[in-house]
């Protein structure tokens, strides 16, 4: 069940346990029609080309810093993001979910017209707590201005059938409060992969 304009506002007065945290709230216009709006953060994880070659999800750990550049951006300012680049940046507010909820980011359509595209894990899990990060697209053919403050994407809030565990402590993006690069190396399958490729270089 998609959790009503009113059933949001509920949940942000719960008791502790119960209650659905996303702040700071600049306006209550972020909250309508079943949803709450985010905005964008003022910093960003920039994918550069690297003189080592493709990303390679089995080295990741020893050559991250060869794929990404971090810069910070000023409310007031803005930056461009070019046709078919891609942009790490993330939420500014800091959400906290409770266990019996889960949420879905969806990008505003009005930025999609322009042929940005917003998108993220999709699903924020029952627990979780943090600042999200979001992979920002220009899937367009013209530069578009990126402003921090702006309203970028909308989460939509679900109930879940059980009481879940706490995500934070055990996930791999737990807390933060910018956005955070791939950790795809961390998955376990990783270990087997290493092996398998270890043994076929033999």
């Amino acid at each position: 069940m998609v959790l009503s304009e009113p059933e949001l506002w509920q949940r942000m007065e719960a008791d502790l346990d119960q209650r659905l945290l996303v702040t700071p709230l600049l306006s209550e216009h972020q909250i309508s029609g079943g949803s709450v709006d985010v905005r964008l953060g003022t910093e960003f994880i920039l994918l550069k080309r690297s003189a080592r070659g493709p990303i390679d999800a089995l080295a990741m750990d020893d050559m991250a810093q060869d794929y990404r550049e971090r810069i910070f951006i000023d409310v007031g300012d803005r930056m461009v993001l070019h046709p078919n680049q891609l942009v790490l940046g993330a939420t500014l507010e800091f959400v906290q979910v409770p266990g019996d909820l889960m949420a879905y980011v969806i990008g505003r359509s009005s930025w999609g017209r322009l042929g940005l595209i917003v998108a993220t894990a999709m699903m924020v899990q029952p627990g979780y707590r943090g600042s999200l990060t979001l992979e920002l697209a220009n899937l367009g053919d013209t530069p578009v201005y990126l402003y921090p403050g702006t309203r970028i994407a909308q989460l939509v809030f679900h109930t879940v059938s059980t009481l879940t565990p706490a995500y934070a402590g055990q996930g791999k993006y737990t807390g933060p409060t910018g956005p955070e690069f791939s950790k795809l190396s961390q998955d376990p399958d990783w270990k087997n992969i290493r092996r398998l490729a270890a043994h076929a270089h033999d």
